[in-house]
This record gives C-alpha cells, structure tokens and sequence, in this order.
C-alpha cells in the first residue's frame, strides 16, 4: 500500500544542481521518497496533507563531521586550542565513558541534530573502547530515526591484528544486512595522528572490506599536510573513497590531486577558528572542484546547529583579505550544507536535493517571527537568520519526525535528565 504526504503550498527551495527558489510550490512524498515538485500537485488518495504557507520547505541539511558522543561535555572546552582538546576531551574524558554514556550522549546527539533540521550526520566516533560501546552507539543512532553513517574508530590497544578482527566484526554484524538509514564507514586515525603503520592497516583493511574513509588531515600544518598527502599516493591508497576533514593547510594542487582520486571534503568552520587549526579550506576545496560540506565537530567547543556553521563559513570565507572571499555566496554556503554535503557523504543518490526519486529527507522553517519575517531573499534568510527554534518540521525518508516545533517518539525529558546525570560524572574531577 503506498503512503503518501503532499506539504503544500510553502516556498520551496531546492538545491541541484544549485541553490534556487522555485516559488510557492507542493512537494510529494510517496513510500518515503520524492515523488513530484510543483505548483498545484494533487493529492493522492488517503495522503496526509501538511499546510506549509508562510513556511520555506527544502531539503534537510547533512552535517558531514560530528563527534556525536560528546552532547554530554557540551562547553566544556570554550576558548581553547586543539592540543588542549586532544589532552582534556580525549586523554582525561572519554576513557571514563560507559556504553550507557555513549548510547546516552549518542541519542541526545542525534535528536539535537534531528531537532535543528540536520537529517543526516556523518557521526565520527573515537569512543569505541569496546564492543558495549560500538554496540551502544550504532543502537542510538538507529533509534533517534536519523540518517546516519557510522564512522568507526577502533579505540582499542594498538593491537593491528585486533583493530582489524574488529573492524570486521562490527561490519559483519551491523552492517552485513541492508542497514536502513546508518551506513558505516571506516574513521582513520592515521597517518597524520596515529602514525603511517596505523594508516597503512586502516586503509587497506577499509578497501578490504569494502568502507569508505574519513579521516583527519590536512589540518596539523602545512609540512603534515603534505606529507601525509605523499604518503596515500605513494601506498597506493589515494584513490580509495575518502573524506578529508580539516583540511585547511592543503594547498591548490593538493586539492586538485584529490579531486581528481575521488576524495572530498568536510570543513568545520567554526570550530576550527575557535581551536585555532586554521583558517577553514571551505572555499578554496570548492572552488579546486572538490565536493566540500559542512560539519559541527564537537558541542565541546562550538555550536552543535547547521545554521551556525552555515554562518561560520559564510562570514571567514568573506573576511578573507583583501576581498578573496567575496565570491563565496550565501548559496555556496546553504549548498555545502546540503547537496555539498550529501556528496561529500557519499549519499548525493539518496538525500540532499528535492530530485525525485531521492529520499523524502525534509525540513519545514517558519517565517512568521521576528528575525525571518519579511526576508526578501529565502536563500540568504536561511543561512543568515534561521535559527533552530524556526525548525516546525522534519521528514526523514518520508517519516514526521518533527511536527509543529516538537520531536516525535522520543521521551526528551527522560533523556535530558540521563544527560545531565552522565555529564555531572564525566566532568568530575
């Protein structure tokens, strides 16, 4: 039997091939994918119809770096730089969580996500101590009802034999089976973190077993930048499925050497400025021709909403001396929020657009409040105005999972006071 949803007549705003406003227009959704765009659809038989005057309806945003884990040390770490963070958050901080801290602090992570319209997450997890804490995560991901993939980062001994049977393990289990809305990737610490050994046992074993690569480089200076570069060539590893997160210190050719392999992007912009790794690559990796999207990090040190990303980027890449930034546009930023970050993901098949045939990943923003009221351009109303409180509606593959302002089958009160209790823990001294 086909389910059918028509929101209808909002000003819609799509993304593909680029940002544009289509007007006031309806949107299909049937069997949880996009069925039509346009003005005057009619609604099928038994479908359930959402008003969405007065509202902007576009495609959900894809948050492509995120250390979800960490919803419970949110703040923890304003004002810092990164050594500091890898001493406090990951030296003193994550070898005290528990599987139920990670399920916690993972749930109340994705609902944050859900909640600020961010319909897929690219959910980077370094606190795989153990199979409860693998376990742990991937089961509160599949319960928020957000789009996900699963990065993960064996957070055992530096065992290579161990990091590779479980790796396996984790993708034979959860992953072996058609996975619904989590996909899984590998998360890489090498070669820039944890050594080239580590990289070359992680690298291969993704191409092994068939996972896609995020990883942390380009971010740790300009000497790191290249080398670990050189490196992945000269193993023969670059032109494996990568995304490269903080990638501020590769140059023009670099990033058109990764272009060209098949790799991508992902910028944090704001946490990046406020740890002081450097200024973000979002801009100079879009404009080299590499798929480029946007990602909160961590809620340790910045803002854990796309629309606070969106203007982290937008506003560095535009302060950029002597005026080099000024052709980045608020619909280059919105597009690296969305379609960019689909691509970036390796899901610009499945979400990121409103094309038919995609998965009905969607967001309804009010406009009838101060701050959105009378905006005259939607593009530039969203990524300079909008904020999460503007968030009515969230439609991942076709499910309400926002409706009117409040998240759907979730007991948030419940899940707020197990928040607070694992925080008031983890953070003891």
């Amino acid at each position: 039997m086909t389910t059918s949803l028509l929101l209808r007549n909002g000003t819609v705003i799509d993304t593909a091939p680029a940002p544009s406003v289509l007007g006031r227009a309806d949107v299909l959704v049937e069997d949880g994918r996009i069925a039509a765009v346009g003005p005057g659809l009619a609604a099928p038989p038994g479908a359930e119809v959402l008003d969405a005057t007065g509202r902007i309806v576009m495609p959900g945003f894809v948050d492509t770096h995120r250390h979800t884990w960490q919803t419970a040390i949110r703040a923890i770490l304003p004002d810092s730089t990164l050594p500091a963070y890898l001493r406090r958050v990951l030296g003193e901080l994550a070898p005290r969580y528990r599987p139920d801290d990670v399920y916690t602090g993972t749930l109340a992570g994705a609902l944050e996500c859900l909640d600020s319209g961010i319909t897929t997450v690219v959910d980077w997890s370094h606190i795989m101590f153990s199979p409860d804490h693998t376990g742990a995560d991937i089961a509160a991901l599949r319960a928020s009802g957000v789009r996900a993939v699963f990065g993960y980062c064996y957070g055992g001994n530096g065992d290579l034999d161990a990091l590779a049977a479980e790796t396996a393990r984790v993708r034979r289990e959860y992953f072996d089976a058609p996975a619904g809305t989590v996909s899984m990737w590998l998360a890489a610490l090498g070669p820039e973190i944890a050594g080239e050994e580590r990289a070359l046992a992680e690298w291969r074993l993704a191409r092994d077993l068939d996972l896609p690569v995020t990883v942390h480089m380009g971010g740790h200076g300009a000497e790191s930048a290249a080398r670990g570069l050189a490196f992945l060539e000269d193993n023969g590893l670059l032109g494996h499925p990568a995304m490269y997160v903080h990638a501020n210190f590769y140059t023009e050719d670099a990033f058109k050497k990764i272009a060209a392999n098949g790799g991508t992007v992902s910028a944090t912009p704001g946490v990046e400025a406020a740890l002081c790794i450097g200024d973000p690559a979002t801009g100079r990796a879009h404009a080299a021709g590499v798929p480029t999207g946007l990602g909160a990090d961590t809620v340790a040190s910045g803002p854990g909403d796309m629309f606070g990303v969106m203007r982290a980027a937008y506003f560095l890449e535009r302060a950029r001396p002597g005026g080099a930034g000024t052709w980045f546009t608020t619909a280059q930023a919105l597009r690296a929020a969305t379609l960019g970050g689909a691509e970036t993901a390796g899901l610009a098949g499945v979400t990121g657009s409103l094309t038919p045939g995609k998965q009905a990943d969607l967001i309804v923003l009010r406009t009838d409040s101060l701050g959105m009221a009378a905006a005259h351009d939607p593009i530039a109303a969203v990524v300079l105005s909008a904020e999460t409180r503007h968030v009515d509606t969230v439609i991942v593959g076709g499910r309400v999972v926002k409706r009117a302002g409040v998240l759907q089958g979730h007991d948030v009160p419940s899940l707020l006071s197990a928040l607070e209790s694992a925080a008031g823990r983890l953070a003891a001294a």
